[in-house]
């Protein structure tokens, strides 16, 4: 009877897992009109606050993440989230050690306090790696007062671990600290990510 039970949640949650990313790869295709089979791509979804790194039309790994408190949007000053597709425009920090305080993009030599229980740090520190995004979509998230790119769009460690999970950035996509290092080495100058 248990073994039964047990066998029939597992076929359950596989179901359950492959339709969620079949889901997910269908919004990517849909969005981008391409076939990925042969690409690595980051797909960010807003509602699941989740980011998901797929290789070959397989996701190999997923994150939790916080994106704008302030919700979606484009303009610059808004502080929010731009949706759309964008590519990984420069990566920053291969040698900054984990939980590395970076201003300007450069380590300054100092390690930052993590606050894992949901508290707000005093200086909202950007730690470990940065992803810098450029925006593709001209009139989305590239041009003049809409720039991803000129408006410091990350995906970075931060030292709010404990926001983790749901809205709590100025704009970026925050991962934890560990995370964002995996993420790192796994991703290309140039790798697409698509923001939904």
């Amino acid at each position: 009877m248990v073994k039964t039970l047990i066998t029939t949640l597992l076929l359950i949650s596989s179901f359950m897992y492959t339709s969620n990313d079949e889901l997910i790869l269908s919004s990517i295709t849909d969005y981008l009109n391409i076939n990925i089979e042969n690409k690595t791509i980051i797909f960010v979804s807003i509602d699941a606050q989740k980011l998901y790194l797929i290789k070959k039309n397989i996701i190999i790994k997923s994150y939790s993440i916080s994106s704008s408190e302030y919700g979606i949007g484009n303009k610059n000053g808004s502080n929010k989230t731009p949706l759309g597709l964008h590519t990984i425009a420069r990566k920053i920090g291969e040698k900054t050690p984990i939980n590395g305080r970076m201003i300007a993009r450069v380590f300054t030599g100092e390690t930052s306090i993590i606050y894992l229980d949901g508290s707000r740090s005093k200086t909202d520190d950007i730690t470990s790696r940065i992803l810098w995004l450029q925006g593709e979509e001209d009139g989305i998230n590239k041009g003049e007062n809409i720039d991803s790119f000129k408006r410091y769009i990350y995906i970075h460690g931060t030292s709010e671990e404990g926001l983790i999970g749901q809205p709590a950035s100025h704009g970026c996509i925050r991962l934890k600290n560990k995370d964002v290092i995996d993420l790192y080495k796994d991703v290309a100058i140039g790798t697409l990510v698509l923001i939904l």
